[in-house]
């Protein structure tokens, strides 16, 4: 098996997974979440046997360098910190039914990498500037904490879909309870806040030793700014003002949209030392 199929296989299982998560939510009925939660945790693994046998290939063809150099590698990495974060969620807080919010994230990162036309899943050699050490440490950081911020996006969504009114005869009746929406989205964006801030010293220091400089207010590394701006707020509202609820969720929702611009629009649409397109 190559890396291309085990992740193409690892595409369609998440879609099963999600497929269980949306049907147990739908139909009430908890087997099939956890049927999805099995077959979560095997696309997991192909997941991670595709990235491990992609670094293989990249050194048996000449080029030796960890599969992060470029967007088809970045977004297949990123299901899998989405996956594994959510894995662990699962396992401690048995709360089955939030990998309705969750493995759908985890299946279109990796969905949009496999089936997007605009997406290479050639290897390639690194450019000069991203033949570092600081590789592996810069993008790992940078990823979980991605992976945080996605999961706790999750969560906030779910504030809006839980009705007000506990009487209210809705599918989205059966939600969590808000005080452990609201810790699990906290934890998450503690988490994805912690990894952010680790992967933006590293990348600064990265930059220094390929660029001479430790910030250049490149697109990305703004972007980058905001997005641990917005977050600093988002904890500073939780812990020093007391904010809960509906309107704490809406800071974490900005913060994963300005996420998602440092991202795709910073790599798509802007010019810059970080961008793909």
């Amino acid at each position: 098996m190559d890396s291309s199929l085990s992740l193409s296989l690892a595409t369609f299982i998440y879609a099963l997974a999600s497929i269980f998560y949306i049907g147990s939510f739908s139909f009430k009925k908890n087997t099939l979440a956890k049927i999805g939660f099995i077959v979560l945790i095997i696309g997991f693994l192909f997941n991670t046997g595709g990235i491990i046998l992609r670094w293989i290939e990249s050194y048996q063809i000449g080029y030796g360098h960890a599969p992060f150099a470029n967007m088809y590698e970045s977004l297949v990495f990123f299901s899998w910190t989405v996956a594994v974060l959510y894995i662990f969620v699962e396992f401690k807080y048995k709360e089955s039914i939030i990998g309705v919010f969750a493995s759908p994230i985890v299946f279109l990162a990796i969905a949009y990498a496999s089936l997007s036309p605009d997406i290479s899943s050639k290897i390639t050699p690194l450019i000069p500037a991203l033949k570092s050490n600081w590789l592996i440490a810069h993008v790992i950081a940078c990823f979980l904490g991605y992976a945080g911020f996605a999961v706790a996006f999750g969560f906030s969504i779910m504030y809006f879909a839980k009705p007000q009114n506990p009487e209210t005869k809705s599918i989205f009746a059966k939600l969590p309870s808000w005080d452990i929406i609201d810790e699990l989205t906290y934890q998450m964006v503690v988490f994805g806040f912690l990894f952010l801030t680790i992967g933006i010293i590293t990348g600064a220091v990265w930059a220094n030793s390929a660029w001479g400089k430790y910030w250049s207010w490149d697109p990305k590394e703004t972007w980058s700014l905001i997005t641990w701006f917005v977050y600093a707020i988002f904890m500073h509202l939780r812990m020093m003002k007391g904010w809960q609820g509906r309107k704490l969720a809406l800071v974490s929702i900005i913060g994963f949209l300005a996420v998602m611009f440092t991202y795709f629009g910073v790599n798509f649409l802007l010019s810059g030392l970080h961008s793909y397109g």
